[in-house]
């Protein structure tokens, strides 16, 4: 019953909300005006993911209350790193203090609490992933309803495995994640009116990272690294693309510039929101090839080696597409 209600409420709060935000924005300029290395053509309002923080928190800190610890951790750790993404939306920071807190926010939700390894690796590289997938999605989010999109099936996918296991508040947390993602998209789909920006990409990000981890520490060492690995797909497989050509074309990793998936596949042929269906549907598959494993019906290696294998040949594949024109020459090192 919780679950209903507050798939309801966050869906029902994006939706509203969201046009007030966009108003707002505009009156405040906070806008995403066009450039050479971006893919929209007319300035479009931020502040969609403040929307969309509000969505997600307010009926699941309503529903979990003093429940879970863990999920009141990761809300306050969530929210943290969704101001520091506002921050950055009205005023870009260096990288240097984006990592700091990112890194402390995912240090305060699983530090210590996942197993993976069974020695001092657990404090270290759960928290390096965290902050790896939070700006993984921030940098899915470049194409009209592709991170939207993509957060929002992941979230109702992640969902399942957690009640399985008997994670329902996290449970609760993806639904609302998935329901105000789908009350957002409507705005956000092309010809988008509203962009989600830093505040909503990162907290998107680092919700579904932190709780894929919390969702599959309690099962065995296989489906420990396959479970987040797999869920994560889609934005994993694009940021390795973005950072394997841009050192093989010589590019600074961090210039940003329209050579992701979603961009390549543009350049294929498909509309933009054919783009977003695409990279939701994908990432639906890669999330759901989790259930048979969490069941016991498939050792979790097989779907990791076919996930990882796949991974590496659709990084292959696209970067044979070209997203450099030549007059970007002059951006090459020796």
């Amino acid at each position: 019953m919780a679950m209903t209600w507050v798939a309801v409420a966050a869906f029902a709060l994006v939706g509203i909300l969201t046009e007030f935000a966009r108003r707002l924005a505009v009156q405040l300029a906070l806008t995403d005006r066009p450039g050479m290395r971006k893919s929209h053509d007319n300035p479009t309002p931020y502040l969609g993911g403040v929307v969309i923080v509000i969505g997600v928190l307010a009926p699941t800190a309503i529903a979990v209350g003093g429940g879970d610890p863990r999920v009141r951790i990761l809300l306050v750790a969530a929210t943290a790193v969704a101001l520091l993404g506002l921050v950055d939306d009205v005023r870009p920071l260096s990288p240097y203090p984006r990592l700091a807190i990112e890194g402390l926010a995912a240090v305060t939700v699983v530090g210590g609490q996942v197993e993976i390894f069974g020695n001092w690796l657990d404090y270290v590289v759960p928290v390096v992933w965290i902050v790896l997938i939070t700006n993984s999605f921030n940098l899915l989010d470049n194409m009209d309803g592709a991170a939207a999109g993509v957060a929002c099936v992941t979230g109702a996918a992640l969902a399942l495995p957690a009640v399985m296991v008997g994670q329902r508040s996290i449970g609760v947390l993806l639904i609302a994640l998935a329901c105000g993602c789908a009350g957002f998209l409507p705005h956000n789909w092309t010809p988008a009116r509203i962009f989600m920006g830093d505040a909503g990409s990162l907290f998107l990000g680092f919700v579904i990272a932190a709780s894929a981890l919390l969702v599959f520490a309690p099962s065995g060492h296989d489906t420990n690294v396959a479970g987040p690995l797999m869920v994560t797909f889609v934005a994993t497989v694009d940021t390795c693309v973005v950072l394997v050509s841009r050192h093989l074309a010589g590019r600074p990793l961090m210039l940003g510039g329209t050579d992701h998936v979603s961009h390549r596949l543009r350049r294929l042929g498909l509309s933009t929101g054919q783009v977003a269906l695409a990279l939701s549907g994908a990432a639906a598959v890669t999330c759901l090839a989790v259930i048979p494993v969490l069941r016991g019906w498939l050792p979790a290696p097989v779907p990791l080696a076919i996930g990882a294998g796949l991974g590496a040949f659709l990084v292959w594949l696209l970067l044979k597409v070209p997203v450099y024109a030549k007059h970007d020459d002059h951006l090459r090192t020796t």
